[in-house]
């Protein structure tokens, strides 16, 4: 029964996802590529900054929960951006493409993780905002500077792109007023809760009008291994990691639930906007998405037999 509980619970998070997908791909043609092109910038400067501003204001973290859920968050991603690295000769030629694939293997779905956080006891939960607030930026700092060099750019071209990204300075923007407690006009917030919404819905119906959907089950050897990595090798390292050194069960829980996250679609916002091929991009999105469906319920059931409560 819990079994069945935990897909079900997956399955409707994830199906609305579907169909926007589905909506995108019938609204292909409806507009040309220059509008699915504007449609994403709209996104890379404005939507996704809310949504990454909201996600990371929240409750100040405990410095016990920072000391926990820092190194684990980030030597995690460190760690898949270098296993996705070794992978390098499977990917496109053109290191641009390689850059917005690569990503994907350290990225995570933001609004599935505040989902499947509800699965966890409720003391265990804010934790999950934690981990995203701390992740945001590094993700972002990683992704813009692969993409940055991926179009020739050099070193100090490629910091100034990385320190005025959208996406970092909209999550240092949040993480800043969480810790320091600053109370944002009620009107701003709500303002910025709707462009938030709208975000990801704009994000899936561009990638839908990008994918080939035939491909979804045409795995390459470099898709398959990026998707080992995301969802099979992250959190199971992560997994040994915190029953060797004893990890209480509340940080513990949300680091392995957060490991085994699918791939965010912000990814192919960022590819789009830095000229790298899409379709490739919003395939694998896909596939880490409809791989997690099978993945995620088998994680979440591991570590209840681990962490039982």
């Amino acid at each position: 029964m819990l079994w069945i509980s935990v897909v079900g619970m997956v399955l409707l998070a994830l199906l609305p996802d579907f169909l926007l997908l589905l909506g995108g791909t019938a609204l292909r043609k409806v507009l040309p590529p220059a509008g699915w092109q504007a449609l994403d910038t709209l996104n890379f400067y404005l939507l996704f900054p809310a949504l990454i501003f909201i996600s990371a204001l929240g409750a100040p973290p405990a410095s016990r929960d920072l000391m926990i859920l820092a190194p684990g968050i980030w030597g995690i991603m460190l760690f898949a951006c270098l296993l996705g690295w070794l992978v390098r000769a499977w990917g496109p030629a053109r290191f641009l493409d390689f850059a917005a694939l690569w990503q994907t293997a350290w990225r995570f779905n933001t609004a599935l993780a505040m989902v499947m956080v509800q699965a966890l006891p409720v003391e265990y939960r804010a934790l999950m905002s934690i981990a995203i607030g701390l992740a945001v930026p590094v993700a972002n700092i990683l992704a813009v500077s692969a993409l940055s060099r991926g179009q020739g750019m050099g070193l100090v071209k490629t910091l100034k792109l990385v320190v005025s990204n959208p996406f970092l300075l909209a999550s240092l923007a949040g993480l800043l007023c969480s810790v320091l407690a600053v109370s944002l006009p009620e009107q701003l917030l709500l303002a910025l809760h709707k462009l938030a919404q709208a975000a990801l819905p704009l994000a899936l119906l561009s990638i839908g009008a990008a994918m080939q959907w035939q491909a979804l089950w045409r795995l390459d050897r470099f898709q398959l291994a990026l998707n080992t990595i995301k969802l099979l090798l992250m959190p199971a390292l992560m997994l040994l990691i915190c029953y060797l050194a004893a990890v209480p069960a509340g940080p513990a829980l949300v680091l392995v639930l957060f490991a085994a996250l699918p791939t965010a679609s912000a990814a192919h916002v960022l590819a789009s906007v830095y000229g790298a091929e899409r379709q490739p991009v919003a395939t694998l999105i896909a596939q880490s998405t409809m791989l997690g469906c099978i993945s995620l319920p088998l994680w979440l059931l591991l570590l209840f037999k681990i962490y039982p409560h």
